[in-house]
């Protein structure tokens, strides 16, 4: 595995870039793991020392020449490492400038430096420092567009070199907001608040100084003051700064209005704190500050954000998740706290519009950024190899109540409004069922017993079944409006799954057991006059697992009918350039040419065969693009006799990714060599990223799955169908070789 050598402060140092840096090294290596290894070196000085982990293998003291030729010399000599990556802050290197650029120059490894910092209008002397870097890396980051213009207009560092990769921000399950006012005693409080390595330059003042009449007409605010002084103030001035705010509060009798939390917060605490906050304050006095870790933060707790206008604050706010004041100018900021805390309504869209950019931003994603910046550096010689995250059902319990999974949720908490499916909780019944084959895990019992009675309770006296069931339980009327075959069809390839595997329950399940083989046997009989191909592929699904479960001839006749008819389907529409059933790609094709495989395990009847393989294969070839699963988008199904749009317009959804991960998996199982179970792989990738837009659609912070691509972003929303699809296509890479 090749190794890259990471330069940067790092904690238990306590300033931002360690911080930064900390939660960089901890996604990439979640995400990437497999391809690399982060090797951390922390800079120090000879007066400034701190006790690592057990994982860092050595330091480098920037005081010292010595170290900085001992360690380049140990990089060059190293075969393992591949690539440098500096955290760059010029603070970090004030007083040895001159040994930093020889390092540099002395390495022959290709190096990638982030700036944390980018000043316009640079002296002679600093646009020379600059250009000394620039010309030994590869490849330059920085976190705004701003800085990215600047290194280009002002320092004359070449656009190609440059890649924007915004500041991180934090996935999080969002908690209720009381809930957590109430863990930290501020119950009944409106919550302003800011945080951060506390110092002159973050002009706390500059709130204090307007909080009075925020008060005398907001008598419940409370602003929180969140982190310890920074250390390099405590050195050179102890807590000056600090006390002159308390001696402000006590002159503004802000007694009760005021509270400091004097500790480096932990990370899970910080972000309970941030959720609680009606408005985050940012008010930095500094204009070329060009990014903020602290305001990241807060954007990813939705946060309401009211900021002085330093670039990160210009770039990220822009799309309406905040509102901007002057610097230091506290009756600017008065009049925008109290507006904004007069319309609920407006702060609910500013944190709407804030998670949206922070999922954007999220760890995840900017692992994946920093991933493709290190391809680009070695030149492509290092191929990326995406995680996958530990199996996790907490969202999809979340969503579940004692009737069944409920349809959809707002962000990660379950709408109720939405009602229920047959189809979800069809799909969840798999994904339970499957979990418990794999696991022996008896909490899964119960939810499978939930799914399983709530496909009972929709089976009707015509041996079919309804779809839609609203929050009072009732069946709702979209139920005459559409047609219900696929739903139909999706909900015996779930009683046939259960089946399969129903001599693995315990001996309670035995009335369910025979439940189950009650409403199968006569729905299959129901369905024999079902048309749509979808809900065929479906039903024969079903047949296949129940055939496991109790092998009956009529069933397997009834296998027959149906990939008869598949048969038929193709043999109109399919011509030497189109092998298809249908004379479109619409949505869950995948499912066709797998039922049509195992139709023929069932029968081994040779021209199932021919036409499973024949059809899955034409679908492959329009659906894996450039080393990229991109399905079907249902902003532009593929119509026969077009020629296909590679173009990517939104739209892509999880279950398509899901039903194609599916029948890859079956495909491999008949045919191992046939390069399917690569596919699967590069098919799964598409959850973690390696898709359209280059983000995550899976959430690893709520187990939760995003609802779909959209053009230029993700559906924040978790739902049901999302999260289940998630669920299936993890699942299936358990067990592969079974």
């Amino acid at each position: 595995m090749t190794e890259i050598v990471c330069l940067t402060s790092y904690p238990p140092r306590a300033c931002g870039i360690a911080t930064y840096s900390k939660d960089l090294d901890r996604v990439l290596t979640d995400k990437f793991g497999d391809t690399f290894k982060l090797n951390i070196r922390p800079l120090e000085t000879s007066s400034s020392t701190h006790k690592y982990s057990e994982s860092i293998d050595g330091v480098l003291n920037t005081d010292s020449p010595l170290d900085f030729l001992q360690t380049a010399y140990n990089i060059n000599s190293n075969p393992l490492i591949s690539l440098v990556m500096v955290q760059h802050e010029f603070g970090l290197f004030s007083q040895n400038e001159k040994y930093f650029y020889e390092f540099l120059e002395y390495l022959d490894k290709p190096v990638v430096i982030t700036f944390h910092t980018v000043l316009p209008n640079p002296t002679r002397e600093l646009k020379q420092n600059v250009a000394t870097i620039s010309s030994h890396c590869a490849e330059i980051i920085v976190m705004t567009h701003n800085s990215a213009r600047i290194l280009t207009n002002d320092y004359g560092v070449p656009p190609n070199k440059i890649t924007v990769i915004p500041h991180g921000t934090h996935l999080i399950a969002y908690d209720d907001k009381r809930a957590l006012k109430s863990k930290y005693d501020l119950e009944d409080r409106t919550v302003l608040s800011t945080f951060g390595l506390l110092g002159p330059g973050k002009s706390i003042e500059t709130t204090l100084k307007a909080l009075p009449k925020i008060v005398e007409e907001r008598p419940d605010v409370i602003f929180l003051i969140i982190g310890r002084t920074h250390p390099n103030v405590v050195k050179e001035n102890g807590e000056v700064y600090r006390n002159l705010l308390k001696k402000k509060i006590d002159e503004l009798g802000l007694q009760n209005h005021v509270r400091f939390i004097d500790e480096f917060v932990p990370l899970n605490h910080l972000l309970e704190y941030l959720q609680l906050t009606d408005i985050y304050l940012f008010t930095s006095k500094d204009p070329n500050q060009a990014v903020s870790g602290t305001f990241a933060y807060a954007l990813s707790c939705g946060c309401p954000i009211i900021s002085t206008p330093i670039p990160h604050a210009l770039e990220v706010l822009k799309n309406g998740a905040g509102k901007l004041f002057d610097f230091e100018n506290s009756s600017q900021l008065q009049q925008a706290i109290i507006d904004l805390l007069d319309n609920e309504e407006e702060r609910f869209k500013m944190s709407l519009n804030g998670l949206h950019t922070s999922v954007a931003t999220a760890w995840e994603n900017a692992a994946i950024a920093h991933a493709k910046v290190f391809e680009k550096a070695l030149n492509g010689s290092m191929e990326l190899k995406y995680g996958k995250p530990p199996i996790n059902l907490k969202h999809l319990k979340n969503m579940t109540t004692n009737v069944g999974v409920i349809q959809f949720s707002l962000i990660n908490q379950p709408d109720i409004e939405s009602g229920y499916t047959l189809d979800d909780n069809a799909r969840a019944l798999i994904a339970l069922c499957q979990h418990y084959e794999i696991t022996g895990d008896t909490s899964d019992l119960k939810y499978i017993k939930t799914y399983f009675n709530f496909i009972f309770c929709c089976f009707r006296h015509d041996c079919k079944f309804l779809n839609y069931v609203n929050k009072e339980y009732q069946f709702t009327e979209q139920n005459d409006m559409v047609n219900l075959e696929d739903a139909c069809g999706r909900a015996l390839w779930a009683l046939g799954y259960f089946l399969s595997m129903s001599g693995q329950f315990p001996e309670e399940f035995a009335k369910l057991t025979d439940k189950a083989k009650f409403v199968f046997e006569h729905s299959a009989k129901a369905m024999e006059t079902f048309q749509s191909p979808r809900a065929m592929a479906f039903i024969i699904k079903g047949l296949y697992f129940y055939n496991r479960f109790e092998e009956r001839d009529c069933l397997n006749a009834a296998v027959v009918e149906f990939a008869d008819r598949l048969v038929l389907k193709y043999r109109d529409e399919s011509d030497e350039n189109w092998h298809w059933f249908e004379s479109y790609l619409t949505y869950g094709n995948s499912v066709l040419p797998q039922a049509m495989l195992m139709a023929y395990s069932l029968t081994l009847k040779p021209e199932y065969r021919k036409i499973a393989k024949a059809s899955f294969d034409f679908l492959l070839s329009k659906i894996f693009i450039d080393g990229k699963i991109s399905v079907i988008s249902n902003k532009n199904w593929h119509q026969k006799g077009d020629n296909f749009d590679c173009q990517y317009k939104g739209g892509q959804q999880p279950i398509d990714v899901a039903y194609t991960i599916l029948a890859l998996r079956y495909f491999h199982k008949v045919f191992p060599l046939g390069g399917y179970y690569s596919l699967m792989e590069t098919a799964f990738d598409w959850f973690m990223g390696k898709n359209a837009l280059d983000v995550i659609v899976y959430n690893p912070c709520t187990g939760g799955c995003y609802d779909g691509l959209e053009l230029e972003n993700v559906n924040l929303n978790q739902g049901a169908e999302s999260t289940i699809s998630y669920l299936l296509s993890r699942l299936a890479f358990e067990n592969i070789d079974e």
